[in-house]
């Protein structure tokens, strides 16, 4: 009110107000895992705060200081400093979890005060584009703003999982809930209360989905793994012999189903490690054996690759499948801005309505691999198509890096013209 006053007082004189400092504070939930005070909740509940409070059901209130936080599966951990043990709830097995099984959230939703609904579990392994470990639990119990960072029961009392996020039209429940499963939240709390930080597995690659198309072109029936479009340079990966177009099924023991399953089992996996992969290749099944590196040190690897000159294919032009291409040229490397250190067949032309078109390839795109083999020119890819045809094949499997840049590759199939 005073500043409203104020506010009329000076518009009347024809003056602005002083801009006044205002804090904004947030609410959350989260609960105790250890006597001591250690406390689990979201990263986006304390994210960028300043002070922390932690607001007791018997009305006790404790400063809280900040453990650690990982934006990547949005957990933190508190601590709070308390005169007689604090009490505690423990992780259950969120892997034994069951579609239809009765489980219970407790949080503060907004803002009322500590508060329980029931529901069941509606699935798992949701994945809702919230990170790249995303392999949410979904419930109808209802989670509302406030229920943040507050655990999700089973019937025996154990956290199964931390309440996270909704999927709402309204802003309030709609009984289309998701939480973190304990055993993903469990190995990240350990690493936040030991380091402060998360150290996860890092494996050095860049992948995709195999699509029913690409299966069918590499001959491995059904779609299944993560198809590998880049191997980042003296990474875990490369050093172990894995190579662009290969697809991981397998890591160290577990099934990789779909891509998503890959980059989730990595991080958990040990670093310094050494772990068996199995991978599809030009129709069977290798195993390789890699050194698991860490992902925060991955993240600061810089591929520097040092371009030779060499000597450089005839011009070529070819049209076919919807689109013309032609060999590496100096004049086309400068048209494209085409990195140095990629070689192929440039894409100069794409006709509308072709299947070429409808997969999204673009003039200045290089095709670098077409099944399975190097690309050093046009006249290749006339070869590949011929041999793909002698073979029965419908299909040919393209490594495409998408505007002449090597940060950017992707697998995609072209229908042969029959």
């Amino acid at each position: 009110k005073d500043f409203f006053d104020e506010f009329l007082k000076k518009q009347r004189k024809g003056q602005s107000p002083e801009p006044q400092d205002r804090s904004v504070s947030s609410m959350g939930s989260g609960f105790v895992i250890d006597a001591s005070g250690l406390i689990v909740t979201n990263n986006h509940v304390v994210e960028g705060a300043e002070s922390i409070e932690v607001h007791f059901q018997d009305s006790t209130i404790l400063k809280a200081e900040l453990v650690g936080r990982d934006p990547k599966t949005d957990l933190a951990v508190l601590r709070v400093k308390s005169e007689t043990p604090l009490p505690v709830v423990a992780f259950g097995d969120s892997d034994i979890l069951r579609i239809g099984e009765w489980v219970m959230a407790i949080g503060n939703p907004f803002g009322l005060g500590g508060s329980v609904s029931l529901g069941i579990v509606s699935a798992r392994n949701r994945d809702i584009n919230a990170g790249p470990y995303d392999d949410y639990i979904q419930t109808d119990a209802a989670i509302n703003k406030g229920n943040s960072g507050g655990p999700l029961f089973n019937l025996k009392g154990e956290v199964v999982g931390i309440n996270t996020a909704i999927f709402s039209p309204t802003g309030g429940s709609v009984g289309i809930g998701f939480s973190v499963p304990a055993n993903t939240a469990k190995g990240v709390v350990d690493q936040l209360v030991k380091f402060g930080e998360t150290r996860r597995g890092w494996f050095g690659v860049k992948i995709q989905s195999v699509t029913d198309d690409i299966a069918e072109s590499m001959a491995m029936g059904k779609a299944r793994g993560a198809l590998i479009a880049d191997v980042t340079k003296t990474g875990p990966a490369e050093k172990a012999g894995i190579e662009p177009g290969d697809v991981v099924i397998e890591f160290n023991g577990k099934p990789v189903n779909a891509m998503r399953d890959l980059p989730r089992i990595v991080a958990d996996t040990e670093i310094g490690k050494k772990v068996p992969i199995k991978i599809f290749r030009k129709g069977k099944e290798l195993e390789l054996m890699a050194e698991v590196g860490r992902l925060e040190d991955g993240e600061k690897v810089v591929a520097q690759q040092d371009s030779t000159a060499g000597g450089a294919p005839a011009p070529a032009v070819l049209t076919v499948l919807g689109m013309t291409v032609s060999s590496m040229t100096d004049e086309l490397r400068q048209k494209y801005a085409i990195d140095a250190e990629i070689n192929g067949a440039v894409v100069t032309e794409v006709t509308a309505d072709s299947e070429a078109s409808d997969k999204r390839l673009q003039p200045g795109d290089v095709i670098t691999i077409a099944s399975d083999k190097p690309v050093n020119g046009a006249a290749d890819i006339a070869a590949r198509i011929e041999d793909a045809e002698k073979a029965g094949k419908n299909l040919l499997l393209l490594l495409v890096s998408k505007g002449g840049k090597n940060t950017d590759t992707v697998f995609i199939t072209l229908k042969l013209k029959k």
